[in-house]
């Protein structure tokens, strides 16, 4: 006889990406399953749709292999007691979202327990490091991939994977206002605005708010009238930014925000934004930018010394166009002059800002494709497959 109990879906996000990604596919399954239950790691987002949480998302907000290692004891910890948990509570799935260093090993112990695992969100294996790929095989059942080249990765590998799409293209509407922007934000409509988003984690804002700070000192010395709007993931990383500002820029006039970050990008005409997430929005919103990336010296250092990068480019613009599209500086290659000149090159060029949107609204088509939807649907095929059926809502 079939199971009579709603579907228990496990789940574990990192930062307030995953937690984004985390609510969407518990919306998109309550669609199908409207009385299934959803717990484990969450933030905020995913908690205002159901989600019982054991531990906030941003726990797992960690950056860099030495980072990690200074925050191993307390991570091991956390997941021994989530594994703990999970074992008890014998969800039908386990959808690990994003943090893959911490969700793949934990997908292992629950996969080899008998439950259904699920990664949502590939890790970047095509990039670096890509022996993973054998570890994600016996890790998960299935990888839920936002970007198309992922799949075709594993698919290399005989892997069970599905693109799914990216759910900010189907949020992001493919013609933005900018107009409609400025004036939410009191912005002058003839103004030429910069936006600066120098990440989401508190580590990520420190490592990079100097060099953001020169850059747009540079810029206001070379064109005065400019605008600087930066939206801050956090109270954390605007307290980190602001003092930052105050050290090394007091004259210069940036607007802190508190959030409204997609507002800002489509407020900008030009963007200097921290390699992640955002340089997708960005693109999503069809804006010119430069992307950065620094991580810690140390890991840095590994990654070069042990030649760990395969992927020609980091910035995922760069990524999902397959050529340099848009500007991107790692490590060293962070000089706020040659940024600055590059931003100003996308302000002036209107022939090459022209032909960077079309790009970008290609880009948006293909990754526009009800990604919450799709990845529900996979998650159900998936334990239909095992025999567990869900029933339907009518």
């Amino acid at each position: 006889m079939a199971e009579s109990r709603g579907l228990r879906v496990g789940m574990v996000a990192g930062e307030a990406s995953g937690d984004t990604l985390g609510a969407d596919l518990i919306h998109a399954l309550r669609r199908h399953a409207p009385d299934a239950q959803f717990f484990g790691v969450a933030g905020p987002k995913m908690q205002d749709a159901g989600c019982v949480s054991w531990e906030p998302a941003e726990s797992l907000a960690v950056m860099g292999l030495f980072e990690i290692i200074r925050d191993l004891p307390r991570l091991l910890r956390l997941r021994a007691r989530v594994r703990a948990l999970f074992l008890a509570a014998r969800p039908d799935v386990f959808v690990g979202i994003d943090a893959p260093e911490f969700n793949l090993r934990l997908a292992r112990d629950l996969r080899t327990a008998g439950i259904t695992t699920v990664q949502y969100v590939s890790p970047q294996v095509w990039a670096w490091r890509q022996g993973r790929a054998r570890s994600i095989r016996e890790s998960v059942d299935l990888v839920l991939c936002l970007l198309p080249f992922e799949k075709r990765f594993y698919d290399e590998h005989g892997m069970r994977a599905e693109f799914v799409g990216h759910p900010l293209a189907d949020a992001i509407p493919m013609t933005v206002d900018r107009q409609a922007a400025r004036a939410a934000l009191g912005v002058d409509p003839c103004a030429q605005v910069v936006a600066l988003l120098p990440g989401s984690r508190r580590g990520e804002v420190a490592r990079l708010a100097e060099e953001f700070i020169a850059t747009a000192r540079w810029l206001a010395l070379q064109r005065p009238g400019l605008v600087f709007l930066a939206p801050m993931a956090s109270a954390a990383t605007r307290q980190i930014f602001a003092q930052a500002l105050s050290q090394q820029a007091p004259p210069l006039e940036v607007r802190l925000l508190d959030g409204q970050a997609q507002t800002a990008l489509i407020a900008a005409d030009v963007v200097l934004v921290a390699s992640g997430t955002a340089s997708l929005e960005a693109a999503l919103c069809k804006r010119p930018m430069v992307v950065v990336y620094r991580l810690g010296a140390m890991t840095a250092w590994m990654l070069r010394r042990l030649n760990l990068v395969k992927s020609k480019f980091f910035a995922q613009p760069n990524l999902l166009a397959d050529r340099r599209v848009v500007g991107e500086y790692f490590q060293e290659e962070i000089v706020p002059e040659s940024i600055g000149a590059e931003l100003l090159m996308w302000l002036d060029d209107a022939e090459r800002r022209g032909g960077l949107e079309g790009e970008f609204s290609r880009i948006h088509a293909e990754l526009r494709r009800d990604a919450g939807s799709r990845a529900a649907l996979a998650i159900l095929s998936l334990l239909a497959s095992r025999g567990r059926s869900v029933a339907q809502a009518s």
